[in-house]
């Protein structure tokens, strides 16, 4: 018997799989990777030899208003360690510069005080000045013209007011952006809920181009990067994590050049085998993005890349955070996932409902696997109404998977699904 420690909340629970059904453990490279250097060091490192890109020192010097973009409470950016060093090359530029934290939401509710103490430390809550996007107040945004898919951009107007426009973030492969970090952190990051939603519109999602790992003509892709260009987004830090959301490698500079490199080192490190299996075990890596339904959809698209058709795909997700959106909610237990499809279907782009790219997944994934949710915070009756099977452990979900595809079933486990990369 096999023991594996799946990622859940802020700790790990055990699987246990017969040797003779595990056909395989999938890991990232990354996971195991050695940079030989500090987190502290690889960072200042990518800021001292920029992509693209003038040292940000020297581009700060001169301007008044700078724009500092993080992200907020639903990402693992390690922003104790990355913001202060951003502040200080900043300030080394301009010392009198009037300097904005502004954390993108997207279409998440807002972070709050005792999150941002978390993840920047009190220190930087106390001292400087942080706004936080809210998709959901027209008057926070300005429209900026149209995107390449005719979408309409509306963005924070702190970006557009600004003198200095950076951003800091992570890249990990991403289901339907192809890569996250670099331009995220404007579309979805900073944008209005009418920008944010119709760049997450059915006809975007069902796009065979919007998949992980692929940017070249993925249309959610292609319309980031005009948003993020649009604003003249001049700056970026990004780094790669490990497991442990340690920081492994950073890529600082251009927008799109130092993107591209921290995805090539990301592609590389975190692209799994081509297998199959009757069974797939997989989380979200564990807190925080684990923390609601609405997020867990990144780890399941992996899972459903290593799962025969007709076969088991079991999430382990804390949701402790609960459903994660009310129209997620709604969307997700509204009937089958044959009529969710049916519905979202015939929604046109711009009146797109916020949150249904989730239950679109979700609903594509239903159709060919069955989903067995191990959560101990969410009601087993809600899972249900979600067309999803509710379990309590792994072990307990295991043996719900071999009633449903027989004891001789092949089991795959992907411990962090949102680090791996199926071949495809």
């Amino acid at each position: 018997m096999k023991e594996i420690q799946i990622p859940y909340y802020n700790a790990t629970l055990p699987l246990h799989v017969a040797e003779d059904n595990l056909e395989a453990v999938v890991t990232a490279k990354m996971h195991d990777y050695d940079p030989g250097k500090s987190q502290e060091e690889l960072v200042r490192e990518a800021l001292a030899h920029p992509i693209g890109s003038k040292p940000l020192r020297e581009l700060a010097a001169g301007k008044e208003k700078i724009v500092l973009i993080t992200s907020d409470h639903t990402r693992a950016v390690p922003s104790k360690l990355t913001l202060p060093i951003l502040l200080e090359e900043l300030r080394a530029g301009n010392p009198q510069a009037d300097i904005t934290i502004l954390i993108a939401t997207g279409l998440h509710r807002p972070t709050t005080e005792e999150e941002q103490r978390k993840m920047f430390g009190d220190r930087i809550v106390d001292n400087e000045t942080i706004a936080v996007n809210d998709a959901f107040r027209p008057q926070d945004f300005v429209m900026m013209g149209t995107l390449p898919s005719g979408a309409e951009f509306h963005v924070n107007r702190l970006a557009v007011e600004c003198d200095l426009l950076i951003a800091e973030g992570f890249i990990e492969p991403h289901f339907f952006a192809g890569f996250s970090g670099g331009r995220k952190s404007i579309l979805p990051g900073i944008c209005s809920q009418e920008t944010v939603n119709e760049n997450h519109s059915f006809k975007a999602i069902a796009s065979p181009l919007a998949a992980t790992g692929v940017l070249q003509g993925n249309p959610i892709h292609e319309d980031m990067v005009a948003a993020a260009r649009r604003v003249n987004t001049q700056f970026i830090l990004n780094v790669a994590l490990n497991g442990e959301k340690e920081v492994v490698a950073a890529f600082a500079g251009d927008l799109e050049e130092a993107h591209a490199a921290g995805v090539a080192f990301i592609r590389e490190q975190s692209q799994g085998p081509k297998l199959e299996g009757d069974i797939v075990v997989t989380s979200n890596g564990g807190y925080p993005l684990d923390q609601n339904l609405y997020q867990s959809p990144k780890a399941v698209d992996t899972a459903a890349g290593y799962c025969r058709e007709g076969g088991v795909i079991i999430m382990c997700c804390s949701c402790v955070d609960g459903m994660g959106g009310s129209n997620f909610e709604r969307l997700i237990t509204m009937g089958t996932p044959e009529e969710i499809d049916a519905y979202l279907s015939k929604i046109p782009p711009k009146e797109t409902i916020p949150e249904q790219w989730c239950p679109q997944i979700y609903a594509r994934i239903l159709r060919r696997h069955k989903i067995i949710l191990v959560s101990t915070y969410l009601s087993h009756d809600l899972i249900r109404k979600a067309n999803m099977i509710p379990a309590s452990s792994p072990d307990e979900a295991l043996a719900l998977a071999y009633e449903l595809v027989g004891k001789d079933a092949r089991v795959v486990v992907v411990p962090d699904g949102v680090a791996v990369m199926p071949a495809r």
